[in-house]
């Protein structure tokens, strides 16, 4: 074969006294006799045989064939063989060809050479075994065999190499064979027979050599880079010079490429890079067409590894001109973003990916505001318009333990036989579903998201809902300037991962880490602004606004998520507050009234998308709100590290008001802390009369939604915020609950504060609405917001789409048929729910919405909407083959060919359609229309 003859060539050329050739056709093999002339040229004496490697006793033979008076120093087996094929047509039978014609010779003649003096030994195997070749499992095995055998006879202190060689160049200088699809860089022959050269007289058993970079010759000598000596080869200088000219020449692809750019508008510039990027990854991961390569999936995800990673960065060096680094699909982790980089690399210019956001100065001038809110809580509520429900509605969302979460509920209720383990009440806030998660959603696998805290499963989703509830396709954000700030407390699902029996092994990292309950946000939307994880315990939701705010205000990004989130996976809080005495038995907080008794532990999520005002104008999203003022502090050296502090609780609140510019008359109601504790309650409402109690005409109107759902700790100011918002939106104060009186405990006359016993409607005012909101941590950090009611929007203009009549498209689309069913359902109940709503409006806000693969176009007519919906509409095809190519052919196809009849009655049966078939005058049923052209829709 090809390498045989060279490597015989190359043994006759420096000195080989004698040469024996085998192959199974010996003299008759092509070649053979030019092989020999060659060889006797250079002065070497030449043996040629034909035998079969595989057979012992043909291979012992054949060395005894060596000439009398000339010792056997070297073995060269060269043999080669081709097998590829799918795993699912892999059999034993195939591997065992392949082992005939690699592993039997080489066994052969390691048995029958062990008494010989041998200088090397050497054996050829393929790099199959090193970086898996796609279709290449046989020679992948045969090879781990051949190194077996290579170091059993380093063992016995007998010499052995074996090299897994990736492609060799033809003589003729053609680049290398496809493997599996994939283009590999060839070896130059020369440059080959140097690395042989290397590995004979080294101390490595074996050896790797292909090319990994065609931009770096050298480096394609695997296990001898570096070596001084190599490069003094006459081979190895070829090549490095061929390999410097050919770097020499990448300007000129740049030049070109930059040509073809300059010219076109900015957006066409954007879409040949990026089709140029994604055409490379198709051939790289041998895939038919580039419309496989998603613009937006991340190369991790569509199949690419470290080996792959290196070759696409390769084929995109060559085709650019740029020197591009091994780590760039780290760095620019999807088509889209590497395109955005490659455009700015040939451009000259600074990608947007590195350059700073220009800072913005912290004014009055440009607000903060709500522009997207999602939340899950207590009671069934999945939305900021349920949780509105349930409050104006005056439900309450406590409710027994769960009894899905393996909870121990008999110890709960009555302790252990140490008395330990009891719960002072058996009842809470929880949520709904707890173990709901659409991990493929998320690109996460299911063992992953058994590893991850349902506080990050939970954030993610509802994060995902508030960016839509914005206006925006979260698919949109990657690489944006977007800020994360989330708070939380507790992890104690860490303590259900050490117990179970499943294997997690690394996932836990990150599963279990604060830190990645907002990272895990930043990494999967693809935000590129600050991230970080507050935990201030109950007052972590607020710091994580105020973070958000400040943020923003200095420039250090341009939207930002804010929130916070806690889920109870053990009962601990329960067990442990109970010791303290803490809890409330009937499992209610009754905030601010005489009645209070304890706190009441519940869990949720809560998510604020903001943004400075100019921004959202700009942008077109839909404010809810303004974030007019933010402060935190501290209580301080307190009366014991858990207690409230007033005076701080009073510091904090004239610092919010001072950063909005505001007295405290310009506020109106209070979305109070009001745990419910005997102690906590009045220490925060006398810092309130102290406060906004004073100099003002109008009462406060003070509240707090943990009367309806406890107290979600983390997520209890983020809640507070939804709640408020909503309030101001619907002009209206929903009332407290289990709130008797006032508590005694407060001094009430100190101010003009009302507690909201009963509904009560926005205060008149000639200003925008306030509220402000507390959140007070048991590790002493105090925070308090202060939000206004939304400007009033500019008069919106005329939209055709309102005004259209006909029929509405209504576009949805899913990651899975099943989730694009859950998608309709939801869309009927909402538009039940909301029957004043445009059918045009809302298509077109469904257009807005991210794209999926599963699609579906639903249709209906103006007041027909939800009903039509309500009950779906099927279409069903029937294909004749040629056509209808005139009026009652499907008729007689019907009454000539039992497969067509066939295929229509079950398309009829299928859309539960009474169908008897034809009558006697040979035409359609009533029910049936449209048979002629062989689509038909009902």
């Amino acid at each position: 074969g090809g390498r045989g003859s060279r490597v015989a060539r190359w043994l006759a050329a420096h000195g080989a006294r004698h040469v024996l050739l085998l192959s199974r056709r010996g003299p008759a093999a092509p070649g053979a006799a030019e092989l020999e002339a060659d060889l006797r040229a250079q002065g070497a004496g030449v043996t040629v045989l034909a035998g079969d490697a595989r057979d012992r006793d043909a291979l012992a033979a054949a060395i005894s064939a060596v000439p009398a008076g000339t010792p056997l120093t070297a073995v060269v087996h060269a043999a080669s063989v081709v097998d590829d094929g799918v795993i699912d047509d892999l059999t034993g039978e195939r591997f065992a060809d392949v082992a005939d014609t690699l592993v039997r010779p080489a066994m052969h003649l390691d048995d029958l050479t062990a008494d010989r003096d041998l200088d090397a030994f050497v054996l050829f195997s393929s790099v199959a075994g090193s970086v898996g070749n796609p279709g290449r499992a046989t020679l992948a095995a045969a090879g781990s065999v051949l190194e077996a055998i290579a170091h059993r006879r380093r063992a016995r202190e007998l010499p052995a190499t074996v090299i897994a060689w990736g492609a060799w160049r033809e003589a003729d200088g053609a680049p290398g064979d496809k493997r599996g699809g994939t283009p590999l860089p060839a070896v130059h022959p020369d440059l080959a027979i140097a690395a042989l050269q290397q590995a004979v007289t080294s101390s490595a058993a074996t050896m790797t050599v292909l090319d990994l970079s065609q931009g770096n010759i050298l480096d394609t000598l695997v296990g001898v880079r570096g070596n001084a000596a190599l490069r003094e080869l006459p081979a190895a200088k070829d090549a490095v010079e061929r390999a410097t000219a050919a770097r020499l020449t990448t300007g000129s692809a740049t030049a070109h490429l930059r040509e073809r750019l300059l010219p076109l508008a900015s957006q066409d510039r954007d879409a040949l890079v990026l089709d140029l990027v994604r055409a490379e990854a198709a051939t790289v991961l041998a895939h038919q067409s580039a419309a496989d390569i998603g613009p937006r999936a991340e190369f991790r995800d569509l199949g690419f590894d470290s080996l792959t990673a290196v070759e696409l960065r390769n084929r995109l060096s060559t085709v650019t001109g740029l020197r591009l680094p091994a780590t760039l699909i780290f760095d620019y982790p999807t088509p889209t973003v590497m395109a955005a980089h490659l455009l700015a690399e040939l451009l000259g210019e600074e990608p947007d990916a590195i350059a700073p956001l220009p800072a913005v100065a912290a004014t009055g001038d440009d607000p903060i505001v709500i522009v997207g809110m999602a939340c899950r809580l207590p009671g069934g509520v999945q939305s900021p318009d349920d949780l509105w429900r349930l409050v104006a509605g005056e439900h309450d969302g406590i409710s027994p333990f769960p009894a899905d979460r393996g909870w121990d509920l008999a110890t709960l209720a009555a302790g252990g036989a140490d008395g330990q383990g009891r719960s002072a009440c058996l009842e809470g806030g929880f949520l709904n579903g707890i173990a709901d998660f659409d991990a493929a959603f998320f690109g996460i696998s299911p063992r992953e998201a058994m590893a991850m805290d349902p506080q990050q499963r939970h954030l993610l989703e509802t994060s995902w809902e508030a960016f839509e509830s914005a206006g925006i396709d979260p698919q949109t954000l990657a690489g944006s300037p977007t800020g994360v700030f989330m708070g939380t407390n507790g992890l104690d699902y860490s303590t259900l991962i050490a117990q179970s029996r499943e294997d997690v092994g690394a996932l836990s990292g990150t599963g279990l880490a604060s830190s990645v309950i907002s990272g895990r946000l930043s990494y999967t939307f693809g935000l590129e602004g600050p991230s970080f994880t507050v935990d201030t315990a109950c007052s972590s939701s607020l710091v994580a606004l105020h973070s958000a705010v400040a943020a923003l205000r200095a420039g250090e990004c341009s939207l930002a998520l804010a929130g916070g989130v806690t889920v109870m996976a053990t009962p601990v809080s329960f067990t442990g507050f109970s010791v303290d005495g803490g809890l409330s038995p009937d499992g209610r907080c009754k905030s601010y009234s005489e009645a209070a008794d304890g706190t009441s532990w519940a869990e949720g999520v809560g998510v604020l998308v903001v943004e400075r005002q100019s921004d959202a104008i700009e942008r077109g999203h839909d404010i809810l709100a303004v974030v007019r003022g933010t402060a935190v502090n501290s209580d301080g050296a307190s009366n014991g590290i858990t207690a409230p502090n007033g005076p701080s609780q009073q510091r904090v609140i004239r610092q919010a008001l001072a950063s909005a510019g505001l007295g405290y008359a310009d506020v109106d109601a209070i979305e109070g802390h009001g745990t419910g504790t005997p102690l906590g309650d009045p220490i925060e409402a006398q810092a309130l009369l102290a406060t906004y109690g004073r100099d003002r005409e109008t009462p406060l109107l003070l509240g707090s939604i943990k009367s309806n759902i406890g107290h979600t700790q983390a997520a209890s100011g983020v809640a507070g915020v939804i709640k408020m918002v909503q309030a101001m939106r619907h002009g209206m104060l929903p009332r407290s609950l289990h709130l008797d009186q006032p508590s005694t405990h407060v001094d009430w006359a100190m101010g003009n504060i009302r507690l909201l016993a009963e509904p009560s409607a926005w205060p008149r005012v000639d200003r925008p609405w306030r509220a402000g909101v507390s959140s007070f941590g048991i590790s002493g950090t105090n925070t308090h917001v202060i939000i206004e009611q939304a400007p009033a929007p500019a008069p919106a203009p005329a939209s055709s789409a309102s005004a259209a009549t006909g029929p509405v498209p209504l576009p949805v689309s899913a990651k899975s048929g099943r989730a694009l069913d859950a998608q309709i359902d939801r869309l009927r109940d909402w538009l039940i729910e909301h029957p004043e709503q445009a059918p045009a409006e809302v298509g077109r806000s469904l257009a807005e919405r991210s794209g999926f693969a599963q699609r579906a176009v639903l249709d209906a007519d103006g007041a027909e909407l939800a009903r039509g919906l309500a009950k779906p509409r099927h279409v069903a095809m029937v294909f004749t083959g040629q056509g209808s190519q005139r009026v009652g052919m499907g008729r007689e196809l019907y009454a000539r060919f039992p497969v067509y009849a066939a295929a229509f009655d079950e398309v009829c049966a299928h859309l539960d359609i009474d169908w008897d078939g034809l009558d006697d005058t040979g035409n359609a049923q009533p029910a049936i229309f449209a048979v002629e052209v062989a689509l038909f829709r009902l």
